[in-house]
């Protein structure tokens, strides 16, 4: 054998060591279909290849964040102790601190962009997103009141964009989050000074946006919120309906997996 044909066996073995998702380029759509498939870990690599490639990319950035936070999420379980849980978790400070990182590197880089084209509505749209992905986190996830500027900011950005373009489901479904938030995770009287928080209204919103016409994305993020919503309230005939629809899309979700096999159980 000579030479050159040595080296080519050489590297076709090589490639064939490679797993297939290392040699095929991220693409934010991927980073998408893995965050829904609750493969936070991989939705957040993908994403962090695409910023990596592209600093400016905030849906990147978006998909990310969300990815971490939701990693996080679930490290820290449902118990109503997030203090406890987030000191026994030996992962939780590290990822805690990759989100802070990258939260404030996405919005720092939303706000230079909206700096040039400050009348654009989607990037606008991208920084109030993030700003909810750090005040959920705060709020609902560590159970830290915290987030004030984070909550102001958002909720500007967000209504300004919902005016202009009422039809703007990604918009009215980051909205109704912040309500949602803040009407189940904020004392009444913080919550009055804040301007409202309405868990109902939070809740009609998402139902709306959920059977809004828009593209797959957008609608999926609409339902897994409506999901979510129901679920939380108690609501879990309606909840498993859109479970198992969601299930179809995205039958490697294993959350959505053990909600159904879990509802199908009789209480004890």
């Amino acid at each position: 054998m000579n030479v050159r044909v040595a080296a080519s066996a050489a590297l076709v073995c090589a490639l064939l060591l490679v797993p297939s998702a290392v040699l095929r380029a991220a693409t934010i759509d991927e980073a998408q279909r893995l965050f829904y498939g609750a493969r936070f870990e991989e939705s957040a690599a993908a994403a962090l290849e695409l910023t990596q490639a592209d600093p400016a990319n905030l849906a990147a950035w978006e998909v990310r964040t969300s990815a971490l936070h939701f990693q996080l999420k679930r490290l820290l379980g449902d118990g109503k102790d997030k203090k406890a849980a987030f000191a026994k978790c030996g992962e939780c400070s590290k990822l805690l601190a990759t989100f802070l990182e990258d939260v404030n590197r996405g919005r720092a880089a939303a706000r230079t962009q909206i700096a040039q084209n400050p009348a654009d509505d989607e990037l606008r749209f991208f920084l109030g997103k993030l700003d909810l992905s750090y005040l959920w986190l705060q709020l609902a996830t560590l159970d830290r009141k915290t987030g004030w500027s984070e909550y102001w900011e958002a909720k500007k950005l967000l209504e300004e964009v919902i005016e202009k373009q009422p039809m703007h489901v990604r918009a009215r479904v980051a909205r109704a989050w912040m309500d949602y938030i803040v009407g189940t995770r904020v004392p009444w009287g913080t919550r009055w000074v804040m301007g409202g928080g309405n868990k109902s209204r939070g809740l009609k919103m998402v139902r709306e946006a959920a059977v809004t016409p828009a593209d797959h994305f957008t609608r999926v993020e609409a339902q897994f919120g409506l999901w979510e919503m129901l679920t939380r309230d108690g609501k879990r005939d309606e909840a498993l309906v859109l479970a198992k629809e969601l299930l179809v899309k995205f039958p490697e979700n294993k959350d959505l997996q053990r909600f159904i096999e879990n509802s199908g159980r009789p209480s004890s």
